[in-house]
């Protein structure tokens, strides 16, 4: 439980991390950044979550967000050990609804495979395991990857690493999934259990990130976008779909790339048709 109120502060951010550069930022140009990630709606979630454990602390953001998290299968959560993966849509509010789902159902013992950037959210970091997605990974983070697995925690990860992204064809969906999760299944004998989550962001996020992209900008700019998608959905409904667990044994332990795919594609197409919507 963190016991240190955390307040998010863009100017204080870019005055720290950026010394030799901040004289050079318009003034407008940090108003316009504070405004855009939403920073004093953030604040405000951030000061109810204080004080709770983690996974209370989701919970308590969800209900200041006044988002209802409704889940279908919850028959397939027995007892045991298992890997949960889960599609991306959302980028943040998907996790925090997987968190309180989950924590609530399993008394808490939870860890979440994530950014390593997302550890500055302190509320949450009791479920958290960080990995770094822009550098190499340190001793101590992957040696608490390998207790959490090791441990009768259950493990929960986003395969495909960033949120969801507009495919060429138009649709909405994952971007390729990364092996680790078949590799730990398999390595520590769980049982995977898949999650789907019936929910997009704006058009608006999916259209900047191509044209981003189509720049040759390598940067995901559009990442600063995603607190206002996630306050969008104030008031809301989340839908998620949990699947039946699929036995680590099944799982070819010589083709993990591919076993990952398919896995990807298990998951997609638990979509609900329009008409069970």
């Amino acid at each position: 439980m963190s016991s240190e109120l955390v307040k998010i502060d863009v100017d204080k951010v870019l005055r720290e991390r950026l010394p030799k550069h901040y004289k050079h930022i318009p003034h407008w140009a940090v108003r316009w950044l504070e405004r855009t990630i939403c920073q004093d709606r953030l604040n405000t979630i951030l000061e109810k979550m204080h004080g709770h454990n983690s996974v209370d602390a989701a919970t308590v953001a969800l209900d200041e967000m006044d988002i209802t998290v409704k889940a279908t299968g919850l028959e397939n959560l027995p007892q045991g050990r298992y890997m949960f993966v889960s599609n991306h849509p959302l980028g943040g509010l998907d996790g925090l609804a997987l968190i309180s789902l989950l924590g609530n159902r399993y008394n808490h013992q939870i860890k979440f495979l994530v950014n390593d950037l997302l550890m500055a959210v302190k509320p949450l970091r009791e479920v958290f395991l960080p990995v770094n997605k822009y550098g190499s990974q340190s001793r101590d983070a992957a040696l608490q990857i390998e207790q959490a697995l090791q441990s009768d925690n259950q493990f929960i990860t986003f395969p495909a690493g960033l949120c969801s992204r507009m495919q060429p064809d138009g649709a909405i969906t994952d971007l390729p999934w990364q092996k680790a999760a078949i590799v730990h299944a398999i390595n520590y004998q769980r049982d995977i259990v898949p999650v789907y989550f019936d929910a997009h962001n704006s058009r608006f996020f999916y259209r900047f990130a191509k044209w981003r992209k189509r720049l040759g900008i390598k940067f995901n700019i559009e990442l600063v976008f995603l607190p206002k998608e996630m306050l969008k959905k104030c008031g809301s409904t989340l839908h998620v779909i949990i699947g039946k667990p699929i036995s680590w044994d099944t799982i070819d332990a010589s083709r993990p790339k591919q076993e990952a795919a398919r896995l990807r594609e298990l998951v997609i197409n638990m979509a609900p048709t329009p008409a069970n919507r």
